[in-house]
């Protein structure tokens, strides 16, 4: 049998000190979408953020396996070379940079060479643009510099079909989108696996609206910095009606 794509073995972890996960066992394969739901506070976005290697966040115990390979000790550069991608929850602007510029280095830095040409670029993420029904003047653009939330959020997707990653960890894309663009960057997020059933797509999100659009493998509930519970799809319509006190530890 094949090594896992990612794979977490008791990982704890904590910032200033303060404990935020407390023993979570999670594994992906190639090709799977595993969804995060908990409520606010339970340590979603900290375990994307510890997978991507953020340096706020120090890892106590455990490890974090890519494709067999233990990464606790590597850096966020090294974890995006090697194929780790996150969509961030709130995406910085970064006036000045356009969004071909940004794209030209982070896919150079993706593929290990030293430099790509605009040309080569430019054809790729032209095309990709248009599959994505994104107009090609967003390409000049400076990089979320005046974007609206759906604009910074496709764009997300867009770095991610370019970057063709192994792994996706999207930190609630779907924060601050209406429905119409929540189903745009879903959307965009089934083309991108259309083309690339390899990559393995861990979703963390409060909502089960994405999740109707992207059905995942399983649904994992972290409560407290631990899974308490995982399940199929249709876990996520159980939380929608039930909320997540059945899986809340019981106050002593």
């Amino acid at each position: 049998m094949s090594e896992a794509l990612l794979e977490l073995r008791n990982l704890h972890v904590e910032a200033d000190g303060a404990p935020i996960l407390r023993g979570v066992d999670l594994t992906v394969n190639e090709g799977e979408v595993h969804a995060l739901m908990g409520p606010n506070g339970a340590g979603k976005s900290t375990l994307a953020n510890v997978i991507m290697g953020h340096p706020g966040y120090n890892v106590t115990q455990g490890d974090i396996f890519l494709k067999g390979e233990n990464i606790a000790s590597w850096t966020p550069d090294q974890r995006a070379r090697a194929g780790i991608f996150l969509a961030f929850q709130y995406p910085e602007a970064i006036s000045g940079v356009s969004v071909v510029q940004f794209l030209r280095q982070a896919i150079a830095a993706r593929k290990g060479l030293s430099e790509l040409s605009v040309l080569e670029v430019r054809l790729d993420l032209i095309e990709w643009m248009d599959r994505l029904g994104m107009d090609p003047a967003f390409a000049e653009r400076h990089l979320n510099d005046g974007f609206s939330g759906g604009e910074r959020k496709r764009n997300e997707v867009l770095q991610m079909a370019l970057l063709e990653p192994a792994l996706a960890l999207l930190d609630e894309t779907d924060s601050g989108l209406d429905i119409d663009a929540l189903r745009i960057v879903a959307r965009g997020v089934r083309t991108v696996r259309d083309e690339n059933p390899q990559m393995g797509v861990v979703v963390v999100t409060h909502y089960v609206k994405l999740l109707e659009e992207i059905e995942p493998d399983q649904v994992h509930i972290l409560v407290d910095g631990i899974i308490v519970h995982s399940g199929g799809a249709d876990l996520a319509q159980i939380i929608e009606h039930e909320g997540y006190d059945a899986w809340r530890p019981v106050s002593l």
